[in-house]
């Protein structure tokens, strides 16, 4: 008897929609166990809901297995056609919101990690301001990489983006809002955790091994600047800082976030007058469409909180 084939899916529902939610966010974060601490249900509910969603589309979508994780040729074009949807609905519920005299909805915001420490950003102060002028919006606020943060503004899956400066994309409006100094540390036990600086400049810099970030950024902006090569590489700012810790490397830290290492004797700024650098931190968004009211909110908080 010939299988019988699976009719072409017809009108998408709540419950198609909270299927493909879980299907993004298991996609997303690479497997149903990683997938189980953001959508906070249990995996065996999510890989039901998955079984689920497949039957409805009558396609495999991923692979799980001793082999590991992984999306089908078929699960790629989904996953990409789902967050376009995921994003176009998340889009239209908000723009319904905005027409009414008292904004609600959700605002994405996604920030460059550690923010928080550095006393130029007044990112909490905006918070503050956002709230107390649309009290009925669901904040949510994302930490990523800036390639991360970039793609979501652009894509739409993020409102408003906080990235420090680096490239320019020709889709996005960006805002200058504070500064960063980037300052070169030893930890406790390198060779220039003690002794006088004098001699310590970048060309010396390019003889000793350096813990860098691994994807486009000002500190790799500055790697090819000033000529210098990678011993080793992070993906974020709290890898470098433990590859400097180990005395091993040296690496650019901001100084804000290295002030508690540095009050605990485990790391010294080296030359400091010499071997730093600036960055200049940006709200980006797209350019078109126009953004949502309560994201407009949210860009003027930032604007009127860093002055």
């Amino acid at each position: 008897m010939q299988a019988k084939t699976p009719a072409p899916v017809g009108r998408l529902g709540d419950v198609d929609l909270r299927l493909l939610r879980v299907f993004k966010a298991v996609a997303d974060c690479g497997g149903m166990a990683a997938a189980e601490l953001e959508l906070n249900i249990a995996m065996s509910t999510i890989s039901r809901h998955v079984k689920d969603l497949e039957q409805r589309l009558g396609l495999v979508l991923c692979r799980r297995g001793r082999g590991g994780f992984a999306l089908t040729p078929e699960g790629e074009r989904v996953h990409a056609a789902t967050r376009a949807l995921l994003a176009a609905t998340d889009a239209f519920r908000g723009s319904v919101h905005d027409l009414h005299q008292h904004p609600g909805g959700d605002l994405h915001v996604a920030l460059f990690e550690k923010t928080a420490s550095n006393p130029a950003a007044h990112v909490d102060r905006a918070i503050g301001l956002f709230r107390e002028r649309a009290p009925a919006v669901q904040l949510h606020l994302h930490v990523g990489t800036i390639g991360m943060i970039e793609r979501g503004v652009i894509d739409g899956q993020v409102h408003l983006g906080l990235i420090p400066e680096h490239r320019r994309s020709a889709s996005l409006h960006y805002a200058a809002l504070f500064d960063e100094t980037m300052r070169l540390y030893a930890g406790a036990g390198h060779p220039w955790f003690a002794g006088s600086d004098a001699k310590r400049g970048w060309d010396a810099l390019r003889t000793q091994p350096l813990a860098g970030l691994g994807y486009h950024s000002p500190n790799q902006e500055l790697m090819h600047a000033r000529r210098l090569e990678r011993a080793a590489t992070a993906s974020d700012q709290e890898g470098v800082a433990l590859l400097v810790l180990s005395g091993a490397y040296l690496g650019f830290l901001p100084d804000h976030y290295a002030e508690p290492f540095v009050r605990a004797g485990r790391l010294r700024a080296v030359a400091p007058a010499l071997l730093q650098y600036r960055c200049r931190f940006w709200c980006i968004r797209r350019r078109a469409p126009a953004p949502l009211r309560i994201a407009q909110a949210f860009h003027d908080c930032l604007l009127q909180a860093h002055g």
